[in-house]
């Protein structure tokens, strides 16, 4: 698979970035923007393809295995890739007693795009990274497979979400906000904004975990520390997937004021937080915010009893 081939599926690159009048936000003289990744492409939108791309590129059409919970929207991406570029796929799924089950519609839309389905038990699943326990999943499957993580989050997955970065120099942004999972987003994107440009991450896990996680992923992919970030770890509203009668209310505010389809589990967690950070006035007035919009909302999403950072 090469550079040609991922253009063929014509993603919509750079992605727009739109301006938003609200008043939360302008009273207190801060102007918002939103960088609508989840525009780039129907079926591989927001970071699932900035972080896919390179990785699919570097497969070179060989078989990729990859890993996530029952409601993966990393899986679905995967699988999706699969089909629209004609090759392999193989999705490790976390929980042996979801073996011999009708499949949940995630996982059912990841079998009708061709992705083959391994249920393994929770001890070998967080034991993934153990080269014994790979090399043993890797001969259920298909051993030339190329891997790649849960989430999707590596260096080459990192040094792609740079170029998100990189869309947003000359454009005004000071702060550029996005929701973590796994920190990959995140740390590509701190290393493509300019000078004076800094990223703001909105963790959806709680756990305070994340900052060595984005620490460690920058590391590999650029040998050490780039750009400036930072982390506002209190908006998660008890975990992934996890939400409450405030934080739907939010959203639903939010999709009548803008008329934007507002992802409950990342993007939803992230407006919240700027909205209350420029309540405690932590954006001085003039600052320019571009809040990136990494996914829309999917009706078999990810449900708070499977949860899955991915």
């Amino acid at each position: 698979m090469n550079a040609h081939t991922l253009s063929s599926l014509h993603p919509r690159l750079p992605s727009p970035l739109e301006p938003v009048e609200d008043e939360r936000f302008t009273r207190h003289g801060v102007r918002l923007l939103l960088k609508r990744d989840d525009l780039i492409h129907p079926d591989l939108p927001g970071n699932k393809w900035r972080k896919l791309a390179p990785n699919l590129a570097a497969a070179a059409g060989r078989p990729v295995l990859t890993f996530g919970g029952a409601y993966s929207n990393h899986l679905r991406a995967v699988a999706a890739a699969g089909r629209l570029l004609g090759f392999p796929t193989t999705g490790v799924v976390r929980g042996d007693e979801l073996a011999g089950r009708p499949l949940n519609p995630s996982l059912a839309r990841c079998a009708a795009d061709g992705m083959r389905l391994l249920f393994v038990d929770r001890a070998t699943y967080r034991a993934k990274a153990d080269p014994e326990v790979l090399a043993g999943i890797l001969r259920d499957a298909a051993e030339d497979s190329f891997v790649v993580p849960e989430g999707g989050s590596n260096a080459l997955a990192v040094r792609g979400c740079a170029e998100l970065g990189r869309e947003l120099r000359g454009h005004g942004v000071d702060v550029a906000a996005v929701a973590c999972g796994t920190g990959g987003t995140l740390a590509g994107l701190a290393a493509g904004l300019g000078p004076g440009q800094r990223a703001l991450g909105i963790p959806v896990l709680k756990g305070g975990f994340l900052g060595g996680e984005i620490r460690a992923l920058q590391e590999a992919a650029f040998g050490g520390p780039a750009g400036t970030w930072s982390l506002d770890e209190r908006f998660h509203f008890g975990g992934y997937a996890r939400t409450d009668p405030a934080l739907e209310g939010f959203a639903e505010d939010v999709e009548e004021r803008h008329g934007l389809a507002v992802e409950r589990v990342y993007v939803a967690k992230m407006l919240y937080g700027l909205v209350t950070l420029a309540q405690e006035g932590a954006f001085p007035p003039g600052t320019t915010i571009a809040a990136v919009i990494t996914g829309r909302p999917e009706p078999d999403g990810p449900r708070p009893d499977h949860p899955e950072p991915g």
